[in-house]
């Protein structure tokens, strides 16, 4: 199917929002793959994060796209970044034979390649969007207030030990000075 001026005429504004963040999470997913600054990588992961996070508004999953920000944008790219800012000695690490896994990637990804292709050509596609009667958030809430209170709590209560645990392994000791000397 090639974009064409005639056919460029019947994309609408949600099929070209829709391949917008869909590249914007490709491009941010290359930055991670070829980037060779950590940092750098890290943030354009963060780029890959929201672009797929704009793709779960456009399906209408309001949810998972605020479940997508807050906890791999907010969460685990700052702990990323706080590991790597943290980690002293890193840029002194270096990494020998970075061709090894070259020819086993091609391979991988031409294989890769070929699943999707044969996947996406073979699939039957809706024309139509489904209407949607209420946000997802809202069955969501229901099922987690409800029939999944008890494991909805032990996960809080197991995400809290992680939050105290990871607070002690990264105090510092203060020792005590001797006063007899």
């Amino acid at each position: 199917m090639g974009v064409g001026p005639s056919s460029m005429e019947n994309l609408s504004l949600s099929v070209l929002t829709f391949y917008a963040l869909a590249g914007t999470a490709v491009v941010g997913a290359a930055g991670v793959a070829f980037s060779r600054n950590i940092i750098y990588s890290a943030l354009s992961l963060m780029v890959s994060f929201l672009g797929v996070a704009g793709l779960y508004v456009i399906l209408g999953a309001d949810f998972i796209a605020g479940v997508q920000v807050l906890l791999y944008v907010g969460g685990v790219l700052v702990l990323t970044l706080f590991a790597v800012m943290l980690t002293q000695g890193i840029r002194d690490v270096e990494v020998s034979n970075r061709s090894v896994g070259r020819i086993p990637a091609i391979v991988i990804v031409s294989g890769t390649a070929v699943v999707m292709y044969e996947a996406v050509s073979k699939a039957g596609w809706a024309d139509k969007a489904l209407a949607m009667d209420e946000s997802s958030t809202y069955a969501v809430g229901n099922a987690l207030l409800s029939d999944y209170i008890l494991p909805f709590e032990v996960a809080s209560i197991v995400l809290l030990a992680v939050l105290v645990g990871a607070v002690v392994l990264t105090r510092k000791e203060v020792v005590a000075e001797d006063e007899s000397s």
